[in-house]
């Protein structure tokens, strides 16, 4: 029993949903394990299930084995870091980036999204968030005892935004707007005509707009925010070699953009860590200098986990757009299905798949398939869900 009452800001929060759900994974393949059967086959959340490139692993070895290097780092990383990305925006977005002072090397994007709230948000301030969206969007700004505003994401629509509805909205008070293209959790592509609309929409009311960005290179077509013209006045980008490259336990992301928001940022950054490892940071300089082999690579063996993940979803009945790119496949649910379907095909056929509703309402009657399984997994599952299918019947 606590003895001192939590902060208020925390019970405006749960514990992130895959952490309990792991937990109960855990739970129950404990008792699989004593009942004789076989563990569930998660395709819940998307870590890659692969390894980064060899010289990336090697950068690391090396520096881990020379003397000097297991100090603590600079806040704003190593120049060689700095510039690794200003290059692979270069070649890769066509962004031109000043390595000194618009790159903020991160910890992953994940604490991005919270150190730019605790950098810019007041209690009542209001932050646009997509729904459905990542529900750390979500999180940070109820910590930090904002107001969040929900914007619709509609299938019919593309799960674009719907700009005339965004300005019937209320905006007073706005004063961050999250976006995500390409888009997690439905797949959908980044388009240079709604990275335009956005740029604009952001300028014509005086809103930092924030474009996550970490699924560019997985089955789609590498775009930035920051090529529209003038985005970077009110526009940052954020982004992560924890899908592109397979590090995500290695957790190092970037946000990039405006020195002076950037600065503001790193206010924040430097109350809370000692700066990554160099060693991280040395293979993460290899892993950016990846020739474009690396990528062709990467996306054919995510081609043939796609497949059979649609496979999946068309034994359940589901819906999906065959266009949609990115680590997932998202997929509405026959009509008529309760929300728990999720949970009966974890029980029932010892699968988990995540259900759409952790993503906000716009996602309810929707499950979402992660790509973080090899083929032959993926083989097992489909023949588990079949099974489950046809005995539901």
């Amino acid at each position: 029993m606590m003895t001192i009452e939590p902060a208020r800001r925390t019970l405006s929060v749960k514990e992130y949903y895959f952490s309990v759900k792991n937990k109960e994974i855990a739970r129950l393949n404990a008792q699989r394990a004593q009942a004789g059967l076989d563990s569930i086959i998660n395709l819940g959340i998307g870590s890659p299930d692969g390894s980064p490139s060899p010289e990336a692993v090697e950068a690391l070895c090396a520096c881990a084995r020379r003397s000097g290097t297991h100090g603590y780092q600079s806040y704003t990383g190593i120049p060689q870091l700095r510039e690794a990305i200003a290059a692979w925006y270069a070649r890769w977005y066509g962004v031109q980036l000043d390595p000194a002072s618009e790159i903020q090397p991160l910890m992953g994007s994940k604490e991005g999204i919270l150190l730019l709230s605790l950098a810019f948000l007041n209690p009542g301030d209001k932050v646009l968030v997509p729904n459905p969206g990542y529900p750390t969007y979500t999180s940070a700004t109820r910590m930090c005892e904002a107001e969040l505003v929900s914007y619709d994401l509609l299938e019919a629509d593309g799960w674009y935004p719907d700009f005339e509805a965004l300005e019937k909205m209320d905006l007073d008070g706005v004063k961050i707007m999250w976006t995500n293209y390409p888009n997690m959790p439905t797949g959908a592509p980044a388009r240079r005509d709604v990275f335009e609309k956005l740029v604009a929409f952001a300028k014509s009311h005086g809103i930092l707009l924030v474009n996550d960005n970490p699924y560019g290179f997985i089955l789609n077509e590498p775009q930035s925010i920051l090529s529209v013209p003038g985005a970077r006045e009110v526009c940052l980008e954020m982004n992560s070699l924890s899908k592109s490259h397979n590090m995500a336990g290695w957790r190092v992301g970037m946000m990039v953009g405006s020195a002076d928001v950037l600065q503001e940022l790193l206010k924040v950054k430097t109350q809370m860590d000692s700066g990554m490892f160099r060693g991280i940071q040395e293979a993460a300089v290899e892993a950016l200098n990846a020739p474009e082999a690396w990528y062709t690579a990467l996306n054919a063996e995510y081609r043939r986990r796609q497949a059979v993940a649609r496979r999946i979803m068309d034994a359940l009945g589901c819906v999906y757009d065959s266009d949609a790119g990115g680590l997932y496949v998202w997929a509405r649910v026959p009509s008529g299905l309760a929300a728990d379907w999720s949970d009966r095909i974890l029980y029932e056929a010892g699968v988990f798949l995540t259900p759409g509703f952790i993503f906000g309402r716009g996602g309810e009657n929707h499950l979402r398939i992660s790509l973080c399984a090899d083929v032959p997994t993926l083989e097992r599952a489909y023949g588990k869900i079949l099974h489950f299918v046809q005995n539901d019947r």
